[in-house]
């Protein structure tokens, strides 16, 4: 964007006053506000100029390789202007890739291209920097056992846990009641018999 003297001495001004404020005269109000709405006319200017140049770039792409020569002219202008090669344009400079002028410029667009991704990749994982920390940053929460869980399984080794009830005294004059070992007594091994011999000699 190139400014007139006129519109430089506006914009010194201008600036001067941002620096040190004064109040200003009527007219250099006026001078900064039509300097102001340049701008944005020029600005609007190279939008609709930049949306034009890859509408063509486009149509110039779809007709390769009859707009071989107009289509590397177009990309050059339009990496100038800013422009970041897509897909599309990759692969079409890889099919051209005979032409020195396309070897080139898929040179630059390779290098275009993974600088983009990866100013792509920062901004996003900036973005979700924040909701991780609020994630893990916080401190871990105790746990704590609850009655009734493995503590009490295991006999509640625990301070304070219940432990299993002891069995309860028998009653004067109450009939204890017996073991199983009492009920039903071990069976006697039979006693194998004795030796023929000893069988004759008897």
């Amino acid at each position: 964007m190139a400014f007139s003297a006129d519109e430089l001495r506006v914009l010194r001004r201008a600036l001067a006053t941002a620096l040190n404020p004064a109040p200003l005269q009527d007219d250099d109000v006026q001078d900064c506000l039509r300097l102001a709405e340049s701008v944005d006319e020029s600005v609007a200017e190279a939008g609709r100029l930049r949306a034009f140049l890859l509408a063509d770039l486009v149509r110039y792409r779809q007709a390769l390789p009859g707009s071989l020569t107009g289509y590397l002219e177009l990309l050059q202008d339009a990496l100038a202007a800013g422009y970041d090669p897509g897909a599309d344009d990759l692969a079409a400079l890889r099919a051209l890739r005979h032409n020195p002028t396309a070897g080139a410029l898929l040179a630059r667009c390779q290098v275009l291209a993974e600088r983009s991704v990866r100013a792509r990749l920062a901004r996003v994982a900036q973005a979700q920097a924040p909701v991780r920390a609020a994630v893990t940053g916080g401190p871990r929460a105790r746990l704590l056992a609850l009655p009734g869980g493995r503590a009490a399984d295991e006999g509640g080794a625990g301070p304070g846990a219940p432990g299993k009830p002891a069995p309860r005294p028998p009653e004067p004059g109450e009939r204890p009641v017996p073991k199983p070992s009492e009920v039903f007594p071990p069976r006697r091994r039979p006693v194998p018999p004795p030796p023929p011999e000893e069988r004759v000699a008897g």
